[in-house]
């Protein structure tokens, strides 16, 4: 039986593809760095063998995917060639493996994780689905009729992929050490759009996604009354929102999220229109949505003492923006606490002034030093450049984060995606000491 080796098993992408197949009854391994990662738990949940880096791993027989962060002159990649196995990168494969169910894929610069977790949640209600998070989450079902995945446009890696419908959330310059600026990211989901089968399904308000063009149906969603999927009469609360659905101006059902903050009716609404063109009854549509949990690292709460401590990916001056905005609606009356690690040199130097712009919003700001990329790991600029355009903000080192304590109610939002996790860690346990 062919065993898939997976080179650098605990990339999110990566561990959960490894799910997926070790749940559809494929023979799965995979090998990466012994550094304790997020996604290794769920892969050891599965018994998925997890193996230190070396070539010896690599037996004639083998499958082997490769992450896309690891080149060709890896140790483990050179064995698998020498020794005349297939050698196929992560989204190619993907891009293959997707062929056999109903696909969709869902992208945009913002809210994709999000959006895949709600929407694999909600698709599961009425069909059987197996699905691909980038938050480290897969899971296979040997009936399915459908795949739920997530389709990054970094690199444009997402151009791998053929899929019956797409979910574009929003289109925003990010990734500045690959895109050279907007209308480079615009060209990158333009030409995913013209390869998707059956149908996209678009954020109406977003103007860069207004102009998307393509040989299937565009379907809108958004606030704006144009959108063929409009939400209305939207109720906030400290439990979450509520809001009318009207399909081209009909009323279609009332509906309510457990979630804070516009970017989660965004991206409900994007679920809801999907969901309806494929014939999920309205009522599953809403008891699904009303039992999401979340995914991993997107507003993830637990309570230490009197505080809040909040872990979100956000690393985005427009994710910084709604995480902040999520965290007022849930905590009117609180502190909020901003601490941040920016993650790469590059996204750092082009969007300082965005960055301090939407840190601001906290009523306190802390920042951690930079945290570069396996691209990059020095820059020009330093910490102490963000921190000059943020009135207040202090810098914060891992060895000491004692002076978190004197927001004895805040609500503390550790925000990045680099290591910010260690951050949060180093402060729990000094408020155990």
């Amino acid at each position: 039986m062919t065993i898939y080796h997976f080179v650098g098993i605990k990339g999110s992408g990566m561990s959960a593809l490894a799910q997926v197949l070790h749940d559809m009854d494929y023979q799965v391994q995979g090998s990466d760095y012994e550094k304790q990662f997020f996604t290794q738990f769920a892969l050891e949940q599965s018994g998925i063998k997890i193996l230190p880096f070396n070539k010896d791993n690599i037996q004639p027989g083998m499958v082997v995917i490769a992450g896309n962060a690891y080149p060709d002159t890896h140790e483990e990649i050179q064995q698998a060639v020498d020794l005349d196995l297939p050698v196929i990168r992560y989204h190619r494969f993907l891009g293959d493996f997707m062929e056999k169910f109903i696909s969709v894929a869902v992208t945009g610069a913002h809210g994709k994780t999000s959006t895949t977790g709600l929407l694999a949640h909600v698709m599961k209600g009425g069909k059987p689905t197996s699905f691909l998070i980038g938050d480290g989450t897969g899971k296979g079902d040997r009936n399915a009729e459908y795949f739920v995945f997530e389709a990054c446009e970094y690199r444009r890696h997402f151009l791998s992929y053929f899929p019956d419908y797409a979910i574009m959330t929003n289109i925003d310059f990010d990734h500045p050490d690959y895109f050279a600026n907007i209308d480079d990211v615009f060209s990158a989901f333009q030409e995913m759009a013209w390869q998707v089968k059956k149908g996209i399904f678009a954020c109406g308000d977003d103007e860069q996604l207004q102009k998307i063009q393509a040989k299937v149906p565009v379907v809108f969603y958004g606030f704006a009354e144009e959108n063929d999927f409009q939400a209305r009469n939207v109720v906030k609360s400290t439990n979450g929102t509520t809001f009318d659905v009207f399909v081209r101006n009909t009323f279609y059902e009332t509906f309510s999220i457990p979630s804070f903050g516009d970017h989660n009716v965004l991206n409900a609404l994007a679920v809801i229109a999907l969901c309806n063109y494929e014939g999920i009854d309205s009522k599953i549509i809403s008891e699904y949505l009303g039992s999401f949990k979340g995914v991993k690292r997107r507003f993830s709460e637990k309570e230490m003492g009197g505080q809040v401590i909040i872990d979100d990916y956000a690393h985005h001056p427009t994710e910084i923006k709604a995480t902040i905005d999520a965290a007022n609606q849930k905590y009117p009356e609180r502190e909020i606490i901003a601490v941040f690690q920016p993650h790469t040199f590059t996204r750092t130097q082009t969007f300082l002034a965005e960055f301090a712009e939407s840190l601001s919003r906290a009523d306190k700001v802390y920042l951690c030093e930079i945290f570069g990329s396996a691209r990059e790991n020095h820059g020009k600029l330093s910490i102490q450049d963000l921190q000059d355009k943020i009135e207040g903000s202090e810098i914060i080192a891992e060895e000491d984060m004692s002076v978190l304590k004197k927001h004895e109610t805040g609500v503390l939002l550790f925000m990045g995606a680099g290591d910010i996790q260690k951050f949060q860690e180093a402060y729990e346990k000094q408020l155990q000491v």
